[in-house]
């Protein structure tokens, strides 16, 4: 399936900044986390689409081929090289190289035998108290890791890995195809330029063996969706000693029962009683810090915002902290009871007969929705 341009998953332009690039991934990040709309596979999938795109264009390498060549730049299976398998660059100057390096006598060096491991990538789900607060978690990463028995070359100790008689320890071999020789990697050692006679019992010749590392990951305090923590050395073991690849850590917070984040700030619903908004109160507002109070004034609307300073959070990348901002909701009672109902009953009649001066908004409605027929009519 053809993959969309990645500046369009995330609704960017190709000059986005760094920021911009996570503010869109957050956005859409939130919108169709799998938490959120369970069961449904079209916004799973578009999550996982926004979440490709920013791994991408994050990583400023990555971006610089992305840009150059497109999805090829950074496919895995276009033969890059390094973590994660990406490298466009080299794998384009390889093509050209292995041709026009043998038509013109130029040759090419030879590849070393020496692997990166792989980058490995870890979703960390945190509750919004967690990433404000920032807490040392563990957490269970399935890696490869250097054979301890054999040391990682793959040959049973007493024995060691022999040059490939095929390649003569190249890595790779000339095939000649009409008027182009082409070089390829060697199949018989698949570019390694060793062969083992006698594979380690332990991990079968691969040098690496499968295991579940427990590593302790710092979250700083502030962190949110779409942040990563970089833990170095910590990814996949190197092949023929190279040096092991890292693991990223990508967050991801949880949806709140009561609070909705965005960036340093915070937003909840306060439900508060009908007199309680028309003739004023006060009422416990919960923070997450505690409780506060928050003082009601009289005739007040339902959706009115109020604005508690430096109730918010504290950003991973700045000093100050956030506000919270409290939107009241004016609750309709319900299950009323015989004697509730007559109450009301007599209450409206008196409000009514008092005229505009108690529903001002009502009479601005009636007269905006008159305005509109009128316009009809005309």
């Amino acid at each position: 399936m053809t993959k969309r341009d990645y500046y369009e998953v995330l609704g960017c332009n190709k000059d986005a900044t760094e920021a911009d690039l996570k503010k869109a991934y957050r956005r859409l990040a939130m919108k169709h986390h799998p938490d959120r709309n369970p069961d449904d596979a079209d916004a799973e999938a578009k999550f996982k689409e926004a979440k490709e795109a920013y791994e991408i264009l994050s990583d400023s390498t990555k971006r610089g081929a992305y840009d150059q060549f497109g999805h090829a730049g950074v496919d895995a299976s276009g033969g890059g090289r390094g973590a994660g398998g990406f490298g466009g660059a080299d794998a384009f100057g390889d093509i050209f190289g292995d041709v026009f390096g043998d038509i013109f006598g130029g040759g090419r060096r030879s590849r070393s035998n020496v692997f990166r491991g792989a980058d490995l990538r870890y979703e960390l789900d945190l509750a919004l108290e967690q990433a404000v607060a920032g807490e040392s978690i563990n957490i269970d990463v399935p890696t490869q890791v250097e054979c301890d028995r054999c040391g990682g070359n793959g040959a049973e100790p007493g024995t060691s890995p022999t040059s490939c008689s095929t390649c003569g320890g190249a890595g790779q071999v000339r095939v000649q195809q009409g008027f182009f020789s082409i070089q390829q990697t060697c199949p018989a050692c698949k570019g390694v330029g060793t062969t083992i006679d006698t594979p380690c019992r332990d991990c079968s010749g691969r040098g690496r063996s499968g295991k579940v590392k427990t590593l302790a990951v710092k979250v700083p305090a502030g962190v949110d969706s779409g942040d990563r923590i970089r833990l170095a050395g910590e990814g996949e073991a190197g092949r023929n000693g190279g040096p092991p690849g890292d693991l990223y850590v990508d967050i991801m917070v949880q949806t709140h029962p009561i609070f909705e984040r965005d960036g340093q700030n915070l937003h909840c619903d306060v439900p508060i009683s009908f007199a309680a908004a028309a003739l004023g109160s006060s009422v416990e507002v919960p923070t997450l810090d505690g409780q506060v109070k928050l003082k009601i004034p009289a005739e007040t609307q339902s959706g009115r915002v109020f604005r508690l300073r430096g109730k918010g959070v504290r950003s991973v990348r700045s000093a100050g902290i956030g506000d919270l901002f409290c939107r009241v909701q004016v609750e309709t009672p319900v299950k009323l009871t015989d004697e509730q109902r007559q109450l009301l009953e007599q209450f409206d009649a008196t409000v009514a007969a008092g005229g505009d001066r108690h529903s001002p908004r009502a009479r601005s409605w009636l007269d905006s929705v008159k305005s509109f027929f009128e316009k009809i009519g005309a």
